[in-house]
């Protein structure tokens, strides 16, 4: 759910002009792909996106695509790399595959067959989705420090300050509801977007059936084409229910959409209307993201009051001990007294160890080129972290920043929340 977004959006995926039906929004798609004249050669922002004459050939579902069309007018950011967007339009009209998934649609969720042709018509394949996220064939070296002082540095602390100063209440209200504190929503949301500043400017729509049909040739290419699928199937339906335009959702190259980077299957299941006006948003309303944040982590098992991590003592010893725990599972699993009685020791002067001593926790651990890789345990809610992104740097990324604005805000006489928690 959490992938990073690609560039900023000037336009509103989630409250764009709505339609009464489903129905109507695919014809509307449809009635501006035939007026089209010319071959489409770049991405818009827009709502609708024209595209070729729908009764041009298109290559089938086993054929090599053809050249993608580069745009230079629409850069995207990733990892502090800029790609070009790159498109092939029309890439899903007449494709067996994406035929096949339109009557399962039509068959279980009661679609009109001929306005999911004409929709799937104007779907173009998103060689930059595909691109980033294809593994690189000569990975880099995992670096914490590295890592860190990017989701750290000082234009997301002070962005969190002036977020959390103007969602205090909502943040509050959060955090009394479903147990989350208001630092952990705010590191999640800054982590993610830099509280929406990036969410993302491509079509979800493209995305998703980019990779739903199209995904590189990895190892793990079965179960992430079914998971992109599944997403596929929820967003159409959502879109539906909600009267939104299927071709105006802007998000992420998987995908993901708005302030907290929720994917469709994500939306379907935790997303809340925090604001109270009887709509989510999630592009425009910081209520419902927050709200959407804290119900998230609820629902995957977030402990009310309990710690996220334990900083454990650097004597070589326990740092040695650490290393050998360390396998890289988030699932906290092993007795934290198993490891002490194993000679590792804790820096929390404040920890019950007698209390504590049946904890499941799990190691982290934080390697950086030439330098000795950091451990710290993880509990229950750290792995519940993992579960918006399975990494451990993201997790301890995210609690940190949180941490980090908290003081800042403390520091600068700020919230009652941040008090309280």
């Amino acid at each position: 759910m959490t992938q990073k977004p690609a560039h900023p959006s000037a336009s509103s995926a989630l409250s764009q002009p709505r339609f009464k039906s489903f129905a109507v929004a695919l014809c509307a798609v449809a009635a501006l792909s035939a007026c089209a004249e010319q071959a489409q050669s770049t991405k818009p922002a827009k709502a609708a996106q024209p595209a070729q004459s729908m009764g041009q050939a298109t290559p089938g579902a086993n054929q090599k695509p053809p050249a993608p069309v580069q745009t230079p007018q629409q850069g995207t950011t990733q990892n502090g790399q800029t790609f070009e967007e790159e498109i092939v339009p029309q890439r899903y009209a007449n494709n067996a595959n994406v035929d096949t998934f339109i009557n399962d649609m039509v068959a279980r969720y009661d679609f009109n067959s001929n306005a999911l042709h004409a929709l799937f018509s104007t779907v173009s394949y998103s060689a930059t989705a595909v691109k980033l996220v294809t593994p690189s064939p000569t990975p880099s070296a995992k670096n914490w420090r590295a890592y860190q002082a990017r989701f750290l540095d000082t234009v997301r602390i002070n962005a969190g300050v002036r977020f959390w100063r103007e969602n205090q209440a909502t943040l509050q209200r959060a955090a009394d509801q479903f147990g989350v504190p208001p630092e952990v929503i705010v590191g999640i949301i800054g982590v993610e977007t830099i509280y929406g500043r990036y969410m993302g400017n491509f079509r979800v729509l493209d995305a998703l059936t980019t990779l739903a049909f199209d995904y590189p040739d990895t190892p793990n290419r079965t179960d992430r084409m079914a998971t992109f699928r599944k997403n596929l199937e929820d967003y159409l339906v959502w879109t539906r229910d909600q009267q939104i335009d299927p071709s105006s959702v802007l998000g992420s190259y998987t995908g993901a959409i708005g302030i907290p980077q929720f994917l469709p299957s994500s939306i379907v299941q935790y997303a809340v209307d925090f604001e109270g006006d009887h709509h989510i948003d999630l592009r425009n309303s910081p209520a419902d993201a927050i709200g959407s944040v804290a119900n998230y982590l609820k629902q995957n098992g977030w402990e009310a009051g309990r710690p996220v991590v334990w900083k454990i003592a650097n004597d070589a010893g326990s740092q040695g001990i650490a290393q050998a725990a360390a396998d890289g599972k988030p699932e906290p699993r092993m007795p934290l007294a198993q490891l002490m009685r194993s000679g590792l020791a804790l820096n929390e002067p404040s920890v019950d160890l007698a209390a504590e001593g049946s904890t499941p926790v799990t190691v982290i651990d934080l390697p950086t080129p030439g330098r000795a890789t950091e451990y710290m345990l993880g509990l229950k809610n750290f792995y519940v972290l993992t579960r918006y992104n399975r990494s451990f740097f993201y997790a301890l990324a995210v609690y940190q920043l949180g941490q980090r604005v908290k003081a800042q805000m403390l520091a600068t006489g700020g919230a009652q929340s941040a008090q309280r928690q």
